[in-house]
């Protein structure tokens, strides 16, 4: 007995960019990611004396990269937020790239503060071990915060991307 198989179709695939999946963002997604990347410029640059204010004091200067990786930084961890404000096409999930996304806002601190002010470095290495061993090692800290955002960022809107829900109004059986 022979069976007639006939070849499955292919599925057909949209291979869909970041950039054209950010054009397809509500109003709401983008005012939640300025938001939360001014919030974040703040509770990073206050803390560190990149803002002076009378609470926080800084004792070796901000490096000229400091704002351009702090702004990065803000605006990847504003986009990786608003990946969790819910859309209308798609189910909100939680998954490990957020908490990657956190750990990069996180490790962020230590990059852009000043490498004697932080008390957990001072304390772990000293004043001296700090500016020998600690300062030359937050470059490195800035582009593994920048990496660890992106991706996060990459992952969820690509994992949004390639399975969305439909709309529970719009199901049709």
């Amino acid at each position: 007995m022979q069976q007639n198989l006939t070849p499955a179709l292919p599925i057909p695939t949209q291979r869909r960019t970041l950039l054209s999946e950010l054009r397809t963002w509500q109003a709401r997604r983008w005012l939640f990611a300025a938001l939360t990347a001014g919030v974040t410029v703040l509770l990073i640059a206050i803390p560190t004396a990149m803002i002076p204010t009378g609470i926080f004091g800084r004792e070796i200067p901000p490096t000229p990269w400091s704002w351009p990786v702090l702004i990065v930084t803000s605006v990847l961890t504003g986009l990786l937020a608003a990946t969790y404000v819910a859309r209308k096409d798609t189910a909100d999930t939680r998954d490990r790239p957020g908490r990657l996304g956190t750990a990069g806002a996180f490790v962020t601190f230590f990059a852009v503060g000043c490498p004697v002010c932080n008390k957990l470095v001072l304390l772990a290495l000293g004043y001296t071990g700090a500016i020998q061993f600690f300062e030359p090692i937050q470059p490195y800290l800035a582009v593994g915060a920048i990496a660890l955002l992106g991706w996060a960022l990459h992952a969820r809107i690509t994992k949004e991307a390639a399975c969305p829900l439909e709309v529970a109004g719009d199901v049709s059986n």
